[in-house]
Formats: C-alpha cells, sequence, structure tokens
C-alpha cells in the first residue's frame, strides 16, 4: 500500500506513543486503555499499512526499530500541534480539553509545583496537567524529544536546543540531629560529612540520583540507613539520629520548626541550585501551556512568596 494512501488514526499513534514510552506491550495498552489484543491488533495493522515494522519485540519488552523512532518524532509533533489547536480554539469554545506534561526535579515538586499548578488549575478548569519526578538530564531529553512539554531542572545541563527561563534558586544544606557535633557549625564541606550515616530519599528521586552522581565524583560511598518516601520522613529520621539527610534549604527550614533537627549549609558550589524552565519553543506551546509557563513564573516572584 502507498503510504500517501494511509489515514493515521489518532487513536492508533497515542497507543504507539504509549507502547514506545513504556517499551511494553502490555503497560503501553494499559494507558492507552485498550486491551492487550486489541492493542496488539492495531499497532500490527499499522505496521502493514506503512510496510515496515516500528517495534523489535524482546523478551523483556520491545524497542523501536528506525522506523519506530522517526514515527515517534512524528506522532509527539502530531499531538503538540493538537494541543496548539486546542488551546487557541479554547477562546471560542470552552468545551474542549487541554493536556501540558511537566517533567520536574525533587524540589520542585514537593516545594513549589504544589501550589503554583493549584492556582493555575482552578482559573483553567479545560486543562489538565501530568506531573512527573525525574533528574534534571532526563528532563531536559523529554523536553527536547517531545515526551514533555515543559521541564523543570537544575544544575548545568545542556540545554542548547531548548529555550530556558530562570525560575528560582535555592540551596541543598545538611539536616543533623540537634545535638550533633555538626549542629553548631554555620556552613560545612560535605566531605567533612562523607563519612556519617545517611537517611536518604528513596530510589528514583531527582535528590537521591544527584547525591549518588555528586558522592561518585567525589569518590565516596555513602552509607545510607534508611530510604523514606518524602522530607517529612526524612526529618523524623534524623531527629530520630538514626542518620543526616541532604535536602533544598527550603524545605530544611520549614520543617525545622516542626522537627528536632539542625540545618548547616553546604559550602560546595553544586549545593546552589538554579531551577530554571525550558521548553522547546514558547511561540510553539498551546496558549494554554505558555500561560502556565507565565503563571509558575509570577507566582515565584518574591511578593507572591
Amino acid at each position: 500500500m502507498s503510504t500517501t494512501s494511509i489515514r493515521y488514526d489518532l487513536v492508533d499513534l497515542r497507543l504507539f506513543i504509549s507502547i514506545a514510552e513504556a517499551g511494553n506491550l502490555t503497560r503501553g495498552a494499559e494507558r492507552a486503555h485498550l486491551s492487550v489484543g486489541a492493542a496488539s491488533m492495531r499497532i500490527k495493522n499499522l505496521e502493514e499499512a506503512l510496510g515496515t515494522p516500528l517495534f523489535m519485540r524482546r523478551s523483556k519488552g520491545v524497542t523501536l526499530t528506525p522506523a519506530g523512532d522517526s514515527l515517534l518524532t512524528h506522532a509527539r509533533r502530531v499531538f503538540r500541534d493538537l494541543e496548539r489547536l486546542h488551546g487557541d480554539l479554547q477562546s471560542f469554545s470552552r468545551g474542549l480539553k487541554g493536556r501540558i506534561r511537566v517533567f520536574a526535579n525533587t524540589t520542585a515538586i514537593t516545594e513549589i509545583l504544589p501550589r503554583a499548578l493549584g492556582s493555575y488549575l482552578i482559573s483553567h478548569p479545560y486543562v489538565d496537567v501530568e506531573l512527573e519526578e525525574r533528574l534534571s538530564p532526563e528532563i531536559a531529553r523529554a523536553v527536547a524529544d517531545g515526551s514533555a512539554d515543559i521541564g523543570i531542572l537544575a544544575g548545568n545541563i545542556r540545554t542548547d536546543e531548548l529555550q530556558v527561563l530562570p525560575y528560582q534558586k535555592d540551596s541543598l544544606v545538611l539536616a543533623v540531629p540537634s545535638g550533633h557535633p555538626l549542629a553548631a557549625q554555620g556552613e560545612i564541606d560535605f566531605a567533612e560529612a562523607s563519612a556519617l550515616s545517611f537517611v536518604s530519599l528513596q530510589r528514583g528521586s531527582a535528590i537521591h540520583g544527584f547525591m549518588e552522581n555528586i558522592a561518585a565524583e567525589m569518590g565516596m560511598e555513602q552509607d545510607i540507613r534508611i530510604k523514606v518516601a518524602g522530607f517529612g520522613s526524612l526529618c523524623r529520621m534524623v531527629e530520630a539520629g538514626v542518620g543526616v539527610g541532604i535536602l533544598p534549604g527550603s524545605v530544611a527550614h520549614r520543617l525545622k520548626e516542626s522537627h528536632d533537627i539542625a540545618v548547616v549549609a553546604l559550602s560546595n558550589p553544586w549545593a546552589v541550585r538554579e531551577l530554571k524552565i525550558c521548553v522547546q519553543s514558547l511561540d510553539d506551546l498551546p496558549s494554554f501551556a505558555r500561560e502556565l509557563v507565565d503563571h509558575l513564573i509570577a507566582q515565584s516572584s518574591p511578593g507572591n512568596a
């Protein structure tokens, strides 16, 4: 069949993207709200229509063929254009739904975005936001390849192909029990704490991954006694004397009011975390996504802190 006669089905394209991102047919079908059998048949029909396989089937999942990789790029662009169309039409009809996919690091997700997104979503009832926590390098790649519309990241991450906007600043600090020998010191080098036991966020959190990389660069291996789900749990473990913990200064000073901990600044340059918003292009975002970027920046101004 000539490709000029192919009619691309949006359900098939959405399913294809879901499977490609999940790396698994079953999980991709679940994301697309289809049965595995129906999903498999749709992909098979799409491959037959295109005359080329899109996935390489393996025992542990699927990977994209070169043709599949090309289709993924174009399919994501199709849905970005549709979101932009929805955004432009919303001024005429409020019945259309918009969707924004945001990838952000731990600090943004736990401390900044709940309040900012809450007020945005109240004022934009026809927009849905998908929010995922990722490491900063993953965020930059996701925005560049179109799997995320907006990224919030920190650190010296390559963003050459992206439009980057300054957002907020924060610093990582060391939380120790109030009676700890380091509690009396205003600032230390992280190396001074390298021999201590640590309380850490769970593997997969952005800060956990960041600190793993820092420790590796310093040639040290952290003694992590326990991994916890959130900053509140981390501070409770520090308070109990299980270990010390690394967390954003804004979080630490807030939790210090309700936990028996001391906050020690870190003198290392990497401890200063400048959060940035990145997009492929502001002009190419749907209007409601541009409004979210504007809203986030407005919310971060001193008058709204």
